[in-house]
């Protein structure tokens, strides 16, 4: 209209207004806004209204039980009268039902939006990553991010984890506060069994392991009431923003595998050191209003004794793992971290191994305990833990080659004879020997596996020396001539 009223040209006109010059003449002519010609909403039925007859009894039922859905008072209703009512009418119940709810119904809970102020509090949770599919060296990795936020600033830092335990959240809570080098006043998390637990009397109380650390942080411990995950609303509501971010990072680097988890995690660190800077002036404000952190870093594990059994096992945390056999009947200390063990004997490390998650699980590795099998080949038929002397589906294979042909203890030992072959070379070597024989139909044995992994001689072979001619003269000469003679 300001153009047309400027120079008269519609085309003109239409063209600055971003609209079809026909419309731009349609408003022209009407002297009319867009808003103006709207038609009012019609208040009148265009065809009957098919619950009708059946309303007063659907809305005394919503009095009475206000939670129920549409859905649900529609089969009853077809249960009733099944001859008046088809599928294709459950939309149109489902309007009245969200009007009544509107105009009628109960009040619903209402949330308060609050202000946060600078240096207050951290929040810290746990969220599931699996919908990343992350791989680990082509496995698929099935874990967590243990996730911090500063509600003020939302700075961020996140931590790779396998589950919501104590562990997790110490490492998670230490690495962003000493990243940061201050602290905030408090520290909130949800009703995670991490930081609390449930009484006999029903009120959750913090652990004790959990006050110890956030006291020592200098930090206060607070989390919010059962059920209201909304009062943790500020890392809840970052999860979903995060990881659709995480995600499209992924498929900007072409691929969502990686060699370790560590690589993984320095691949989320450095994002976040890109990403957090965006934020830099009301973290500042942030920081500037938290204390310095002048604490030293705990330990990032706890320690157990236990002793090695006859079977050359340990127990830590309801699982069963193997180990060496030369521990067998010893006291070892186990350092438990939140992905692995590391046990130890007489102060030095002894062993490292991949920590179960769970309860009631086995790792067994053939290598601690396969010197002594090969020698009683007869548990092997019932071992326990049989399964876990399989290395790969290629052995698995391989058993059951030898198994078809000889099911007796003779088939068993030729199996252990060549697992001893891969603790004793290389297990890699071994596997790709199997894999050729049952690719030519054979059947793998000891002897033949042995062939293909050292197709030299495989036993030792004596160097070839000459004999050494000693002279006898030089010891005459030592003892004189006038000895020699008598």
């Amino acid at each position: 209209m300001e153009e047309i009223q400027k120079h008269g040209h519609f085309g003109r006109a239409a063209m600055k207004a971003d609209m079809d010059r026909k419309t731009a003449r349609k408003y022209a002519t009407l002297g009319k806004l867009p808003s103006e010609l709207r038609k009012p909403q019609r208040s009148w039925r265009t065809r009957p209204d098919p619950f009708e007859d059946d309303w007063p009894q659907i809305e005394e039922m919503l009095r009475e039980a206000p939670e129920l859905e549409a859905k649900t008072l529609f089969e009853a209703l077809q249960e009733q009268r099944p001859e008046s009512y088809h599928d294709g009418q459950l939309r149109t119940l489902q309007r009245h039902v969200k009007r009544w709810r509107a105009t009628k119904g109960p009040d619903k809970e209402v949330f308060f939006p609050q202000a946060h102020r600078p240096g207050e509090a951290m929040q810290t949770d746990f969220t599931d990553a699996s919908e990343l599919g992350i791989t680990i060296a082509g496995m698929v990795f099935a874990h967590m991010l243990c996730h911090v936020v500063l509600p003020y600033s939302n700075w961020q830092w996140l931590t790779v984890c396998l589950s919501e335990s104590f562990l997790a959240l110490k490492r998670g809570v230490q690495e962003a506060l000493f990243r940061l080098g201050r602290r905030p006043q408090w520290h909130q998390t949800d009703n995670t069994s991490a930081a609390t637990h449930k009484p006999a009397t029903g009120k959750r109380v913090f652990n004790e392991d959990y006050k110890a650390l956030i006291g020592h942080l200098g930090m206060k411990p607070r989390t919010i009431e059962i059920g209201e995950k909304e009062q943790n609303g500020d890392v809840e509501a970052a999860h979903g923003a995060l990881k659709r971010w995480l995600k499209q990072h992924l498929l900007l680097r072409g691929s969502s595998d990686f060699e370790s988890i560590e690589a993984y995690e320095h691949w989320l660190w450095r994002l976040l050191e890109r990403r957090n800077p965006l934020r830099h002036e009301r973290l500042n404000e942030e920081l500037a209003a938290m204390a310095v952190l002048t604490v030293s870093r705990l330990t990032e594990f706890k320690e157990v004794d236990v002793r090695v059994t006859s079977y050359s096992t340990i127990r830590v945390l309801h699982n069963t793992y193997s180990v060496p056999s030369r521990l067998r009947g010893e006291w070892v200390r186990v350092r438990i971290y939140e992905r692995r063990l590391e046990v130890r004997y007489g102060g030095m490390p002894q062993l490292e191994i991949e920590r179960l998650q769970g309860r009631f699980g086995h790792r067994i590795d053939y290598r601690h305990i396969i010197w002594s099998l090969v020698r009683k080949p007869g548990a092997f038929a019932r071992y326990r833990y049989r399964e876990d002397l399989f290395p790969s589906l290629v052995f698995r294979q391989a058993y059951d080659a030898i198994h078809d042909q000889r099911a007796d203890l003779r088939g068993d030992l030729e199996y252990l004879r060549i697992l001893h072959l891969a603790a004793a070379t290389m297990e890699s070597e071994v596997e790709a020997a199997l894999e050729c024989l049952i690719e030519a139909g054979q059947v793998p044995s000891a002897d033949t596996v042995r062939s293909l992994v050292d197709p030299d001689d495989h036993q030792a072979k004596l160097p070839a020396l000459e004999a050494y001619h000693v002279e006898l003269d030089c010891y005459d000469e030592l003892l004189g001539d006038e000895e020699v003679a008598s």
